[in-house]
């Protein structure tokens, strides 16, 4: 019989030769140590439900790997705690392993899981979206971030590699991730979990010796975990100032996201996906400026009157300064 301190020792064996598949391929991120691969593990198991392949291509480490170290630590669906009826809307780091849109996969390549959050709805626990937090950021001189591989960014043009990195969890449930590109310009996110809504702010700081103008973000809510929300049509959808929301199957039910100032509100079918994108306000050097954003979940037919319900309460203060 194998011990716990010796099956704990194989397994961060593993975990550490995992690191050199991970580095040839973005996608995977091995974990650091045993306590992170847990806690990797049970996010995959108890809340995303992942396969042991789905879990194998976001570790790097094998399927029979995985396999004893669910085991030995006794993470299996039915080992997940409770969470309490007043808990806040559950928010997790998204693992990456499992590519979180139905279609238009061309256009998000090697999706990067430090911008990704999945936000479970009430109404089923394993339902779930992945808000990408920010999924691109533009300037005056043009990409300056992509959260996947597509179209080419400032940096992919000069063969600049951004290194990848994680959300922090805080004790309250709260994430938060902040990033400095090559030209110092940097930017950071925050996401809220609250009974009723999910609050997030990105912030940008310019640290370069030149204004930015034209700072147009996209801020994507995907879908395809959602049951009763991954028709790719925008005709389940509704597009208006902030707002944008999707309606389920059944009409019984939203998903609601909200950006302000607001640039565009769209949907783009073939994900599915939410965009309600907002601008950043002109940055002078040194400067700092901040969107704020909303995500909810509605039960009933009265969408516009929610919409106008959650305008009243949506505070305008900013929840983060780093």
């Amino acid at each position: 019989m194998i011990s716990n301190s010796a099956a704990l020792t194989a397994i961060l064996a593993v975990t550490l030769a995992a690191s050199a598949a991970a580095a040839t391929n973005s996608n995977h991120r091995a974990p650091k140590d045993n306590g992170n691969l847990v806690a990797w593990l049970q996010n995959m198991v108890w809340h995303h439900r992942f396969t042991l392949e789905e879990m194998a291509e976001a570790t790097g480490l094998g399927t029979n790997e995985i396999a004893v170290a669910l085991n030995r630590f006794n993470i299996t669906p039915q080992s997940k705690p409770k969470r309490s009826a007043d808990a806040p809307l559950l928010v997790l780091p998204y693992p990456g392993g499992r590519h979180p849109r139905i279609g238009f996969l061309d256009g998000a390549i090697h999706p990067q899981r430090e911008t990704k959050v999945s936000v479970f709805t009430p109404w089923e626990e394993t339902s779930y979206v992945v808000v990408d937090v920010p999924e691109a950021i533009w300037s005056q001189h043009g990409l300056l971030y992509l959260a996947h591989t597509h179209v080419p960014t400032m940096w992919t043009k000069q063969n600049v590699q951004l290194p990848p990195l994680e959300w922090q969890q805080r004790n309250d449930g709260s994430l938060n991730a902040e990033r400095e590109l090559p030209n110092k310009v940097s930017f950071g996110a925050q996401v809220v979990p609250g009974r009723e809504a999910v609050r997030l702010e990105l912030w940008l700081k310019n640290g370069s010796a030149e204004a930015l103008r034209d700072l147009r973000v996209q801020m994507c809510v995907m879908l395809k975990g959602a049951m009763g929300f991954t028709e790719q049509t925008n005709a389940n959808k509704v597009f208006t100032n902030s707002f944008a929301a999707c309606r389920s199957t059944d009409g019984q039910r939203w998903i609601i996201t909200a950006w302000e100032p607001i640039h565009r509100a769209w949907g783009n079918p073939p994900v599915p996906c939410l965009h309600a994108d907002p601008k950043f306000p002109d940055c002078a050097p040194g400067e700092m400026q901040r969107v704020r954003g909303w995500l909810s979940f509605y039960e009933g037919r009265e969408i516009h009157a929610e919409l106008e319900r959650i305008r009243r309460v949506w505070a305008p203060q900013p929840i983060h300064t780093p």
